[in-house]
């Protein structure tokens, strides 16, 4: 892969691509058609919603990737609230990935969220893909899923401490931030506004 792309903040005149874009990238992956276009789109008015951290990757001018970060918390068994970010929807054009432009993106994306004072990071995800930027299971960290038993693994549920130690003798549980929930919502008005696609049921979605 050539060094042909630059990595830039969102701006409003993005809005509807990116929104596309992402439309287009988890189209019937988990589920017959998506809902994380939509979780953008609404994400962005929310006081939990980073700016700074909504990040286009365009090549040759046009937007080819994109991710998303929310300020999130751990709700430590001992009372206290642990401040973490959370990222997601990353998003690259189904004809681009697996060419090393998530990867780019998201390394970029953390080391600019550790400036900004994140010191750990959530994400629900594949740890096959995301094991390879340093995640683990946060179970192994003493950090639970708030809707899977604690015995249980929750292996979709990763950290990623970016603050070495700053997980250290902390237990308790996170959730998703409250603008990722979806469940139940009608999108279909909202993905009118998109060329039409075919959902699909596919093997291995999770829905």
């Amino acid at each position: 892969m050539k060094n042909d792309y630059i990595i830039r903040i969102e701006t409003s005149a993005d809005y509807s691509k990116v929104e596309n874009l992402t439309r287009e990238a988890f189209w019937n992956v988990y589920r017959p058609g998506c809902l994380e276009h939509y979780v953008l789109h609404r994400y962005r008015t929310r006081p939990d919603f980073i700016p700074e951290l909504s990040l286009c990757m365009a090549v040759d001018n046009k937007i080819i990737a994109h991710v998303m970060y929310a300020r999130s918390e751990i709700h430590a068994d001992d009372g206290r609230i642990i401040p973490i970010m959370t990222f997601g929807p990353i998003s690259v054009a189904p004809n681009l990935q697996h060419k090393g432009y998530g990867t780019i993106l998201l390394q970029y994306s953390m080391k600019k969220a550790k400036k900004l004072g994140a010191k750990a990071l959530a994400i629900t995800g594949n740890i096959n893909f995301y094991g390879k930027s340093g995640f683990v299971v946060a179970s192994t960290k003493g950090i639970h899923y708030y809707a899977v038993p604690r015995e249980d693994e929750a292996s979709f549920f990763l950290i990623k401490e970016l603050e070495e130690g700053f997980l250290d003798g902390i237990t308790g549980t996170y959730a998703d931030p409250d603008g990722y929930d979806c469940e139940g919502i009608d999108i279909d008005t909202f993905d009118a506004q998109f060329p039409p696609k075919k959902k699909l049921k596919l093997p291995g979605q999770l829905v």
